[in-house]
């Protein structure tokens, strides 16, 4: 009786999807000059043989230095080229989460309320709207990215009244728009009191060891660190916002919102957090709605912070995952989609199935990248030969090719296409982004 107790015991344990707590969850000591405790991946019973893969992978993309955590140890870490575990560099748009954190923080202490008025605090005449359009611009709309101002502006990162013009009613209208966004650090200091770099100290830095500092660039303030502080932030969220036990972020409602559905125009965003695992998702600079996961091959609860030139800060509680990537553009067109990428390579490692696994779409093939550039990669569980056919939006051929999973789309004018597969009795059209 008792071996049929253990036999199912382990049965179910094994079948059930990770979900550690933070009892299981190991936390880094605050200094970084005593070590952070490591795991080997072949003590998890991954597949090593394919660390190496994506090592290259990383390498031939760009990278500067990688972390990946496997509930709060470090199972792989690499660095490239002069770069070093100490070197610092900027997270650009994935910092985006640090303020959103700090938002949640300032509401949380009663300094502000994400449903005040953003004139509130940056006064009246921030804008070049009219005052009624204005006034209707909260800080919720700042976080979600549903302000309503124009984003095809000629610089959208100015930030002076007369580069910020109202196209649409605020939270009528989602648009990666970086100015709305920048806007809310002078919220953040006008609300509290006190610097952006002393806000982030007292409230997160000193409590989670991270190290970095705000830096402006332009208009733009950006967050500096070193790839490990990356992923010290990436425990954190990973836990709820709590690190070890302490709760840096108490308001409950506010960290369900900020890594949910943040508005039904684009699913795929919260409070400045990209969200996997939803219907359809948007991508910046554009107003197409794309169907699918953000990320097909990570898993559905997947949520990351993404910012120029590939800096990826990648999280799954259901796989006690978490991993961090800083450096140079990737090579492919659009270096959001290394996020994407980068779990393949995982799925491999950790000798999961493909990503079939994870997504419930009855779509017999993908592809990658989408948006595209030169090229993209052809995806499927066919069993006899395929076909793939690219027509324009009025229904014109242009392009077709015979078992080719690299299809070369160079001569593809930027816009929009249809690409047909055919395999047997099996078709599946999806829609492609060509965008240079």
């Amino acid at each position: 009786m008792k071996l049929k107790i253990v036999f199912v015991w382990v049965c179910v344990n094994l079948l059930l999807p990770h979900n550690a707590d933070s009892q299981s969850l190991y936390f880094p000591p605050l200094s970084s000059s005593q070590p952070w405790d490591t795991l080997s991946a072949s003590s998890l019973g991954w597949c090593v043989n394919y660390v190496d893969s994506l090592y290259d992978f990383l390498d031939q993309n760009n990278t500067k230095g990688f972390v990946l955590l496997n509930d709060g140890k470090i199972v792989l870490e690499k660095y490239f080229g002069n770069f070093t575990v100490d070197s610092l560099w900027y997270w650009a748009s994935a910092g985006k989460t640090i303020t959103a954190f700090l938002v949640g923080k300032a509401q949380e202490e009663n300094f502000l309320s994400i449903t005040d008025t953003t004139s509130d605090y940056l006064g009246t005449g921030w804008t070049s709207c009219s005052s009624t359009q204005e006034e209707k611009i909260t800080i919720r709309n700042q976080l979600t990215m549903t302000s309503g101002l124009d984003d095809g502006v000629s610089d959208p990162y100015c930030t002076l009244s007369s580069c910020l013009t109202c196209l649409a009613d605020a939270g009528t209208r989602w648009a990666y728009h970086n100015a709305p966004y920048t806007l809310l650090d002078g919220v953040l200091s006008n609300a509290t009191g006190f610097t952006l770099n002393n806000f982030t100290s007292t409230r997160l830095k000193i409590k989670t060891g991270m190290t970095g500092l705000w830096l402006q660039l332009g208009y733009n303030n950006v967050y500096f660190s070193n790839v490990r502080s990356m992923a010290r932030f990436g425990l954190l969220a990973q836990n709820n916002f709590i690190w070890q036990n302490d709760t840096l972020l108490i308001d409950s409602a506010f960290k369900n919102q900020m890594v949910n559905s943040s508005q039904s125009l684009n699913p795929s965003y919260g409070y400045l957090w990209w969200l996997n695992g939803k219907s359809s998702y948007m991508v910046p600079g554009l107003q197409w709605i794309f169907p699918g996961w953000l990320a097909p091959d990570a898993p559905a609860d997947m949520i990351a912070a993404l910012g120029k030139d590939g800096q990826v800060l990648s999280i799954s509680k259901s796989k006690g995952l978490v991993y961090a990537r800083m450096g140079d553009s990737p090579t492919g067109p659009v270096p959001y989609t290394i996020c994407n990428d980068i779990w393949k390579y995982l799925n491999l490692i950790i000798c999961s199935p493909s990503s079939s696994s994870f997504n419930n779409s009855p779509e017999v093939f993908s592809i990658s990248p989408n948006p595209a550039g030169e090229f993209i990669q052809i995806y499927c569980n066919a069993t006899e030969d395929f076909e793939t056919v690219i027509y324009d939006i009025s229904g014109r051929l242009l392009q077709t090719d015979f078992n080719s999973y690299k299809v070369n789309v160079s001569r593809l004018q930027q816009g929009v296409y249809f690409l047909k597969f055919s395999s047997g009795q099996l078709t599946s059209t999806i829609r492609l982004l060509i965008n240079r």
